[in-house]
């Protein structure tokens, strides 16, 4: 799948299909967050259609008598003849949605919120006469236009073919050839087939090498405090990340603008260093194939000492979505290490509401990237939490071992220097893992 470079110019109409599982609010904010997904990929969204059935598993998704409204909206008549039977069906309005009454023809792409089998996408893409996507695979397109490195294109290339391989379909032109006797042997399906599963092998053996890159780095970074932002997409990660570091990373107002892991210094420098990465963003939904993937990416969050948990707190369903990032990160093995809820964009909330969330999370830090008190204040408090893991300790250092001296007073927080007649006995505050590995160098040179 390949969504087409003219996407600016498609009109998408959203189908959401309402279970005894996924309905009401649930299914209403579902939508709404579709339409912004595919806004992202430059869709104008003309409207929103509904059904209420038993499940999402039937051979052609909706009933009969939606699939013939919808395809009068696609300008595809003649496919599908109207049926009389009685589908349970509503229009879903919006206030973030458009309302209006769509005509004939007034969609060319159909989008359904929730995920489609291979055949049910097949059947429906017949029946409606344009392009159907489900839910899954916008995320992926989304993923692949904003992937900017090696390694994010890597993962996002594998969890893209991973979706396409049980979607692709004998072209037309391989069935002709084999009517006329040319297709001996495998068909283009086959070969098709084969050619993307040879892609992923590759795909796969390059991914591991730069996953072994990326390991080392984190490895030579384990002796510093390392603090992760994580969050749901469009939280704010990338301005706190911003604002916390100086960094020129990018920040825009979009559903998954960040794929790649930036990590960068603690601004104003402490000593020692802090540092600060930026995660890929979460969404409900999240195809599994890129919680995979982007395991190596999601590493960062796995190897930090503190994880800063980065909502909306403008968001009416930031509660839910912080569900949802709590699920992403158990199930990539993040477990065990200190969380902090930020609650951000709080200049965008009136005092009543800052004060009634402070009583509903009287833990989380209430910021605002805007407000350079609040950067102020969050700096202090993961300066704090640094300081906590720390450990005060004496090291005695000869007047020859410049080196050593030169990487105490870069490394650790030096309290004090007492200087004697053959050596300087330093007392330090580091951690462990610092402390430990600069005591075993010094015995090595002795």
């Amino acid at each position: 799948m390949q969504l087409t470079a003219k996407a600016s110019s498609n009109h998408a109409l959203l189908i959401s299909i309402q279970t005894p599982q996924f309905k009401g609010d649930e299914a209403a904010a579902s939508l709404a967050e579709l339409a912004r997904l595919v806004t992202t990929l430059g869709f104008k969204v003309v409207g929103t259609q509904s059904q209420r059935l038993n499940s999402n598993q039937k051979v052609s998704v909706l009933g009969s008598g939606k699939l013939a409204e919808i395809a009068h909206l696609t300008g595809n008549q003649g496919l599908i003849e109207e049926s009389e039977e009685s589908d349970d069906v509503d229009e879903m309005l919006f206030t973030e949605l458009p309302s209006e009454n769509l005509s004939f023809g007034s969609a060319d792409v159909v989008v359904f919120d929730c995920d489609l089998s291979p055949s049910q996408l097949r059947n429906v893409e017949n029946q409606l006469g344009v392009e159907v996507f489900d839910r899954t695979g916008i995320i992926i397109e989304i993923f692949s236009r904003h992937a900017r490195t090696r390694t994010a294109r890597l993962q996002v290339e594998i969890a893209r073919l991973n979706y396409l391989a049980p979607r692709l379909r004998e072209s037309a032109i391989g069935n002709k050839e084999r009517q006329m006797g040319k297709g001996a042997g495998e068909t283009t399906l086959e070969l098709d087939r084969r050619k993307v599963r040879d892609q992923l092998a590759e795909l796969r053996r390059e991914l591991v090498s730069v996953q072994d890159e990326l390991k080392g780095r984190r490895t030579q970074r384990s002796e510093l405090f390392c603090v992760a932002l994580v969050g749901y997409t469009n939280a704010g990660k990338s301005s706190m990340m911003r604002a916390l570091t100086g960094s020129d990373v990018l920040v825009e107002n979009k559903l998954f603008a960040t794929l790649d892991t930036t990590v960068r210094a603690l601004q104003p420098i402490t000593q020692p260093r802090i540092l600060v990465s930026d995660t890929v963003g979460f969404i409900k939904k999240l195809p599994h194939d890129l919680v995979a993937s982007f395991h190596s990416t999601l590493a960062e969050a796995h190897d930090a000492s503190l994880l800063l948990y980065v909502v909306d707190a403008s968001d009416a369903s930031f509660r839910s979505q912080l569900d949802v990032v709590h699920e992403v990160l158990k199930e990539v093995g993040v477990d065990g290490i200190t969380k902090q809820l930020i609650l951000n964009k709080s200049d965008q909330l009136s005092d009543e509401e800052q004060q009634a969330l402070m009583v509903e999370f009287p833990d989380a830090v209430m910021t605002s990237t805007r407000n350079p008190a609040d950067i102020t204040k969050l700096h202090q408090y993961i300066v704090n939490i640094a300081q906590d893991e720390m450990i005060e300790d004496e090291i005695i250092v000869p007047y020859t071992a410049n080196g050593i001296i030169g990487e105490i007073r870069s490394s650790m927080s030096v309290t004090k220097e007492e200087y004697e007649y053959e050596h300087i006995t330093f007392t330090v505050r580091s951690n462990p893992i610092n402390l430990a590995r600069l005591k075993k160098q010094m015995q090595n040179k002795d």
